[in-house]
């Protein structure tokens, strides 16, 4: 089973969330549809990136890393690449 880290940009207050799935598009549903707490007043949410590993145990500990400190460098990064994109 593949685990997918995806990071998605909010279009209300433009703030990112990261979060790990085993099925991307039917979690993207799911935060657009207000089903998730943690995102359900910052919708419409957009994918900006994501990524896939073998197991949960090494996704988990990528989505543990873009959450800190550390990590926030590289989704700084991610995200201006995004917005730069025509």
């Amino acid at each position: 089973m593949d685990y997918i880290v995806y990071i998605l940009h909010s279009l209300k207050d433009h703030k990112l969330y990261i979060g790990c799935t085993t099925d991307i598009d039917e979690r993207l549903i799911r935060h657009n549809s207000g089903g998730v707490e943690a995102t359900k007043y910052r919708r419409p949410l957009t994918l900006i990136h994501s990524e896939k590993f073998d197991d949960k145990a090494t996704a988990f500990n990528r989505e543990r890393f873009l959450k800190s400190l550390w990590g926030s460098r590289e989704k700084k990064k991610i995200l201006q690449k995004y917005l730069a994109k025509p």
